[in-house]
């Protein structure tokens, strides 16, 4: 089905966010703009410019009966102000980097310290996430592109970024990523939604089933830097290699925050089922593929007590992330082969693919 451009939200300082020159512009109209894909079958998926934000997912559910299955919050105000990435384009390097520091070639490049005052996350104080992309309609695809430039967030090289979202008549949210550079830099982009398939409001995550294809993990330190080795699941709280439901296991992982772990799938750039989320009560079943060589499971276990879409209070353990990615902090890592490497050169260009797959199981499993 077409693409649809609608109005989002009103701001409150006289400014629109102009979706296709990709910057803030001064309107009499005083409107926001989001983009809505859809198809035949009641899926729907809407974007806004602000971040790539995905706010809305619906879903029908067993029953037919539509739910919005990622948190998100009202208006583009409470993004700015009071995000937890949801949604959100993640980049220049998703994930965390210890010290907020990295060598490449010789050279010594310093970050943003936000995460423990110390160590970098999710690409700085203004990462992609906070940035307005410019937004193109091709046929049934909605392409964002950003253009970082050289130093940003205190990242090297002129960054050209291209991510593309579609919504396919099969319930596939396809999510593309392309990046050049002029410089050489590190690049690790992802997609931060939430994911409730009982609905944004439902509450805990606890009634789900998860699974993961995942023979290996990252151990990580108690600022959630990982340790350096790759870990055999087995015999772990991190074995999820076979449905488990989430209420018995998010209590059992140490450190009591849950899963905020990287997951170790594979060969980089092949593509391979990751993830099955299923919520048994609704029917809703969400399939994960990428072409990375790592997904982060996060359990929401960090999350404070927010006011989300539509006054409803999200929680600890209200969600759960599956974040496609090269793996955390592998710029300290770049001599070790375990580590898939995350540089790029001029000339080169970074790609990246994952799919989000919506199924309905009408028979309980």
């Amino acid at each position: 089905m077409p693409i649809q451009r609608s109005h989002y939200d009103t701001t409150k300082d006289g400014q629109e966010i102009d979706s296709y020159r990709g910057m803030l512009q001064t309107k009499s109209t005083n409107i926001k703009l989001r983009y809505v894909l859809s198809n035949n079958n009641q899926y729907e998926v809407h974007i806004i410019t602000y971040g790539g934000i995905i706010t809305n997912i619906f879903a029908p559910d067993k029953e037919g009966l539509r739910e919005d299955v990622v948190l998100g919050l009202d208006t583009y105000e409470d993004y700015t102000l009071k995000s937890r990435y949801f949604g959100a384009i993640i980049g220049r390097y998703g994930n965390r980097i210890g010290g907020a520091q990295f060598h490449l070639d010789g050279v010594e490049y310093s970050l943003a310290a936000n995460n423990f005052g110390k160590n970098g996350l999710h690409g700085g104080n203004r990462g992609f996430d906070k940035q307005i992309w410019e937004a193109t309609v091709e046929h049934d695809k909605l392409v964002l592109h950003y253009m970082s430039p050289d130093s940003e967030e205190g990242y090297p090289g002129n960054l050209d970024c291209y991510v593309t979202y579609q919504l396919t008549p099969d319930n596939k949210l396809n999510i593309t990523y392309f990046a050049t550079t002029d410089k050489p830099t590190i690049v690790n982009m992802t997609n931060h939604s939430y994911f409730n398939l009982n609905g944004h409001a439902a509450g805990s995550i606890g009634d789900h089933v998860l699974t993961v294809n995942a023979p290996h993990y990252l151990p990580i330190d108690k600022e959630f830097i990982p340790l350096g080795t790759l870990e055999p699941v087995e015999g772990t709280a991190m074995d999820l290699r076979t449905p488990t439901l989430l209420g018995d296991r998010l209590d059992t992982v140490p450190g009591g925050f849950g899963f905020d772990h990287n997951f170790c799938l594979g060969r980089s750039g092949a593509w391979k089922h990751v993830a099955r989320l299923y919520h048994p009560g609704s029917g809703r079943c969400l399939n994960m593929y990428s072409t990375e060589p790592g997904v982060q499971v996060y359990s929401g276990g960090h999350m404070p007590d927010i006011t989300g879409k539509g006054g409803n209070k999200y929680r600890k353990f209200a969600s759960l992330c599956l974040e496609s990615q090269h793996y955390p902090d592998s710029p300290h890592h770049m001599d070790d082969p375990n580590f898939p490497p995350v540089i790029l050169r001029p000339g080169e260009t970074y790609t990246s693919s994952t799919c989000y797959e919506f199924s309905v199981v009408k028979t309980a499993e």
